[in-house]
């Protein structure tokens, strides 16, 4: 094998990418997400746990989800899109349940999460970025 044909196998081995155009920008909210929710969560369970476990957990939770999104979209290839895909689904069914129960129930959250009332303290990113996610995962799919 000449070393152009190893240039060729390992240019055919690459996953493809998941962050071309407008992935690059979910994968930019992804990460920004990422940070807010593990730093917020951090420093709540690290001095106030006491006062709203469950809320301080599900943002310490979503934060994780972010992070596994943002290293499938940033990883590529169709395992990672699938992966990215499910954790993208259970994402908006998390957003849509604790957003809703946040509504009916306020009493059960003494404290916000980042999924509250669908992500209004984040300016509804929790509930867009899922859907957005989704569609662009799908999109990608069908360009391999």
């Amino acid at each position: 094998m000449t070393s152009g044909e190893a240039d060729v196998t390992a240019v055919k081995e690459k996953p493809a990418r998941l962050i071309g155009g407008p992935g690059l920008l979910l994968v930019w909210f992804y990460g920004v997400m990422v940070v807010g929710a593990v730093s917020r969560s951090a420093y709540q369970i690290a001095t106030e746990f006491d006062r709203a476990p469950l809320a301080y957990s599900l943002s310490a939770a979503a934060g994780l989800v972010y992070g596994f999104i943002t290293y499938s979209l940033v990883r590529g290839g169709e395992t990672a899109r699938r992966a990215a895909q499910v954790c993208c689904a259970a994402e908006l069914v998390g957003v849509l349940a604790v957003g809703t129960w946040t509504l009916l129930d306020p009493g059960a959250f003494p404290d916000s999460t980042v999924w509250s009332d669908y992500g209004m303290g984040y300016v509804f990113i929790p509930v867009l970025l899922p859907l957005t996610a989704l569609f662009w995962l799908r999109r990608a799919r069908r360009a391999d």
